[in-house]
């Protein structure tokens, strides 16, 4: 029998979905109030897909077939709908069968599922869509197989089933093709399913950032307003699609708005071709109604310029979430709300739909910005610093990013041949697990640079709608690394890095040559590069008199010096005639004429017009004769720009990270490693032990809200950590001395004594703790001077343990955060991770690499290698230690906690002399779940 819950409408299998067009669609349970909808949507349903549908001609639907089509008790039986604009655009259903076929309940495992897709929709991926769902909703129903019957003619529907990456049979018989899917998710269903989420994600924001035609809905019938200014920097900018003004205070008719001279129209109506893009600058109560007569017109996106929403209070949020569900339903994807707007510099569209009341100069540089105001200030001084040097290819301000985020964008640059470098400004990460993994992929292809605000404000913005994150900063830094991102501190560090990477060759090791003519800045220079972990060459000082020609000379040496992988130039004014050009030129030339490409960077102090010279498009002159060049430019090397930099600490960090991702992308982003398969782990094993240890607390499996977390007995933690090949140093309880002694020779002398309270637990800084306690005359004495100094046994809680090797204590945990997902921590116990927070944190799964670099990453890390003439330990028993204990949590999401601390690394071996588990029921993974947009 079905508990009432299992009948009751599945809220949470509502969800919106970007299809493969960018378009959108709302996917959700079909309920008997949709009889209309149903009927309507069957009757715009070509003959031939009905034919294809039920096997015979089928012109309509009878009242039995929509009954039948529109009650479903969630569970047997499962209808799901595709909706655009409150109407059905496509349907899947499944009915679980038994062995026979037939209609069937619990624990039978098999469904049969059947589609039907508007024919005006077909090729959308529509189908693909509400497979994954539908999938997904089965398994939560316990269906394990879906069978399909399809005519041989179908292809589309044939396709729909191969494509999806699950494990099939296929079948003829009859003149019909069965399929038989398994619902277990593959490896090839997820890449599947995340390769359809990239193309649909990039063309959506490609729908926004090249439209054909742009309207900007309330623009002021007088100069001044945010919707004249959008428009006249529109047209500034020299967009090169259809731009309408729209504003329902025009005259009626036909008119142009002056001087600009564009058509104006008082609404969205008297525009007779499709609009594209629809910038809103109507205030927020306006909204709701230029959104509907946007979506009835057909706009494919928005760019809502209004604030008042989330960043109001509770009134505006839910101002917010109505305003994103509105423009889903129609198809339609929002930047914004409180947005400044986007910007695409790119020859065949020119748009500048922004605030910003200038069109940037063509680049390389894809730019978001979560801030209007940040997003300003980094298009200004671009501009002022990158003048010919680099330019943008994309830029948008979010705002409130109540839709269109930063992974979106993500997955566009990934693809994008107009960017070669991403930099993004953002406030808060909506979703972790989805950013990391999306910028990982992308930081293997172009450089990702990222600076995060709102760093130790415990919050996001108040604008930001996104789910919180418990993990700190510094677990967030390591994570970004851990993808390859370039983390940043300072919107100026962004900008610096971005003009690096753009305009220069990656390095291709840490080995830095300074010259130039000034010792002192050189000397400084040197000194940054040991603190930013590179490794510098002695500067080679030029002198004061130094001209142009002697930086030439030198830095062709520094460039074809193979000890050499980048060079840094120092300036200051020199005594000469010599102007900033003819510096320049000269360092220009040589880096154009060098046989090797290496990135040259420059420092200069107050030297006008050095950084714009750098920057020049001209190409530089030479300064010696030349051979006659193939395109007849008399030998005249091509055009060469170097960033220039007012401090040597700045020009210095950027290379530094520069150098770091070059290595990354070298060797994790080549070879990321692999999440190795031990035999003696019981996964089966393990997940038994599990479930029982949750029914004995009172826990259900997966349920929608599920208990606090339960923390198992040392027993039982013992037992599931054994599972996994992870041995814990046995311990007995010693609740008075007589105890003690006898835990002491069953476990054999020495042992050592210790308190287990949580408040005394860890705390070597008390004393606590006695060690190599080699008989029962010492192992009493121990006994009294502990009771005296911390309390009573029964407050302290000792223990015996048994004795383990010398070596270095660690600490290894794993934790679950809501939004990141299971991240591993790494340190050395104690001070140097209570204290300093030298802790080394990682996602979950843990590949061998990334556990080798793990245990290397912690400042304290020459402590596990021989520092001053100590013996090393077993490095690579402790990186076997972080993998099993990757692998229990990746294996079963229901360990929410695992602390294993202290571990003793020994010279060889590993040792853990305690450990705690904690169990909840598993927590969602949106990642491993089908693809979906944020709930709003």
């Amino acid at each position: 029998m079905q508990t009432p819950s299992e009948h009751a409408y599945p809220t949470h299998w509502e969800a919106d979905v970007v299809l493969r067009d960018g378009g959108t669609a709302q996917i959700r349970p079909i309920t008997p109030d949709d009889a209309q909808r149903l009927v309507s949507f069957y009757e715009q349903v070509s003959d031939e897909s009905k034919y294809y549908r039920f096997f015979a001609p089928y012109p309509r639907l009878s009242d039995r077939d929509v009954h039948r089509f529109t009650h479903h008790d969630y569970v047997d039986r499962v209808g799901l709908a595709a909706t655009v604009g409150g109407e059905f655009i496509a349907t899947v259903r499944y009915d679980r069968i038994g062995p026979r076929g037939l209609p069937s309940s619990g624990p039978a495992d098999e469904a049969e599922v059947a589609f039907l897709v508007q024919d005006a929709h077909q090729g959308r991926g529509v189908a693909s869509a509400l497979l994954e769902h539908l999938a997904a909703v089965a398994r939560e129903r316990s269906i394990r197989r879906f069978a399909a019957e399809v005519l041989p003619a179908n292809t589309k529907m044939i396709k729909v089933f191969t494509d999806a990456g699950y494990t099939q049979k296929r079948s003829f018989e009859d003149g019909v093709v069965r399929l038989e899917l398994d619902l277990e998710p593959t490896d090839r269903s997820l890449a599947v399913q995340r390769a359809r989420e990239q193309r649909a994600e990039a063309r959506s924001v490609h729908r926004l950032i090249a439209p054909g035609s742009v309207a900007v809905i309330g623009t002021g019938r007088e100069p001044g307003g945010m919707g004249r200014a959008v428009l006249r920097n529109l047209l500034a900018g020299g967009f090169t699609g259809r731009v309408y003004a729209v504003n329902h205070a025009f005259p009626e008719g036909p008119s142009r708005l002056q001087p600009e001279g564009v058509p104006a129209h008082r609404s969205l109506r008297g525009i007779d071709e499709q609009v594209d893009l629809a910038i809103v600058a109507v205030p927020a109560e306006q909204v709701p109604s230029v959104v509907a007569e946007c979506g009835e017109h057909g706009v494919q996106g928005l760019v809502v310029l209004a604030a008042g929403y989330a960043e109001s209070g509770a009134d505006g949020r839910d101002r917010q979430r109505e305003l994103v569900r509105q423009a889903r339903s129609y198809g339609m994807r929002i930047i914004g709300p409180n947005a400044f707007g986007l910007i695409n510099t790119a020859p065949g569209v020119r748009l500048n739909a922004s605030l910003s009341p200038e069109l940037p100069s063509a680049g390389r540089l894809g730019l978001f910005s979560q801030s209007g105001a940040i997003g300003i200030a980094l298009l200004s001084g671009l501009h002022r610093r990158a003048a010919g040097l680099v330019g943008i290819s994309t830029f948008v301000s979010a705002g409130n990013r109540a839709d269109v985020s930063g992974n979106d964008f993500l997955q566009y640059w990934h693809d994008d041949p107009d960017t070669d470098v991403v930099l993004m400004y953002l406030e808060s990460i909506g979703n972790p697990r989805k950013f990391t993994r999306l910028a990982r992929r992308t930081a293997a292809r172009k450089p990702v640079v990222v600076v995060k605000g709102a760093r130790h404000g415990g919050a996001a913005p108040t604008g930001h709608a996104v789910p919180t994150t418990r993990i700190p900063d510094a677990t967030v830094s390591d994570l970004l690394r851990q993808a390859g991102v370039i983390r940043v501190d300072t919107v100026t560090e962004l900008a610096d890095a971005g003009l690096l990477l753009a305009s220069q060759p990656l390095p291709a090791g840490p080995r830095v040559a300074i010259l130039g003519n000034s010792e002192s800045l050189a000397l400084l220079t040197y000194d940054a590069c040991l603190t930013d972990g590179l490794r510098p060459q002695p500067p080679y000082d030029l002198t004061t008199a130094a001209e142009p020609a002697d930086f030439r000379a030198a830095l062709l040496d520094a460039l074809a010096d193979e000890e050499c992988d980048a060079v840094v130039v120092t300036a200051i004014p020199w005594v000469g005639d010599a102007l900033a050009a003819d510096l320049a030129a000269a360092l220009r030339e040589a880096v154009a004429t060098a046989a090797a490409a290496k990135p040259v960077t420059v420092v200069h102090l107050e030297i006008p017009g050095l950084a714009e010279a750098l920057a020049a498009e001209e190409r530089p002159p030479v300064a010696t004769s030349a051979a006659v060049a193939t395109d007849g430019s008399a030998g005249r090397p091509p055009a060469v720009r170097i960033p220039a930099y007012p401090a040597a600490e700045r020009a210095v960090r950027a290379l530094a990270e520069a150098a770091r991702y070059a290595r990354w992308r070298r060797q994790t982003a080549a070879e990321p490693g692999r999440v190795p398969e031990y035999e003696d782990i019981d996964e089966a094993g393990a997940a038994a032990d599990i479930d029982v240890l949750l029914a004995a607390h009172g826990a259900t499996p997966a349920p929608l809200t599920g208990p606090r977390a339960v923390t198992l007995s040392a027993a039982d933690t013992q037992r599931l950590l054994a599972r996994y090949g992870i041995a814990v140093l046995p311990a007995l309880p010693a609740p008075d001395p007589e105890s003690a002694v006898r835990a002491a020779h069953r476990l054999g002398f020495p042992v050592a004594l210790k308190p287990t309270a949580p408040h005394l637990r860890h705390r070597a800084d008390l004393g606590g703790v006695r060690l190599d306690l080699g008989g029962e005359a010492e192992l009493l004495r121990a006994y009294g001077e502990l009771t005296e100094l911390l309390g009573k046994p029964e407050e302290t809680r000792f223990v015996v343990q048994s004795m383990a090797p010398r070596g270095v204590d660690t600490v290894v945990r794993a934790a679950i955060d809501p939004a990141a997902g299971a991240v591993l921590s790494f340190g050395l116990a104690g001070a140097p991770s209570l204290l300093l927070g030298d802790t080394a944190h990682r996602l979950v799964p843990v590949t061998d690499r990334d556990a080798a670099e793990q245990i290397r990453s912690i400042r304290t890390a020459p402590l596990l290698f021989g520092w001053r003439g100590t013996t090393p330990v077993d490095t690579r028993a402790l990186e076997e230690l972080l993998q099993r204990v990757s692998r229990l949590v990746d294996d079963h999401p229901e360990v929410v906690g695992a602390d294993l601390e202290p571990v003793i690394v020994a010279p060889h071996g590993v040792h853990v002399l305690g450990a705690t588990i904690r169990l909840a029921p598993p927590p969602a993974r949106t990642d491993l779940g089908p693809r979906s947009l944020p709930v709003v």
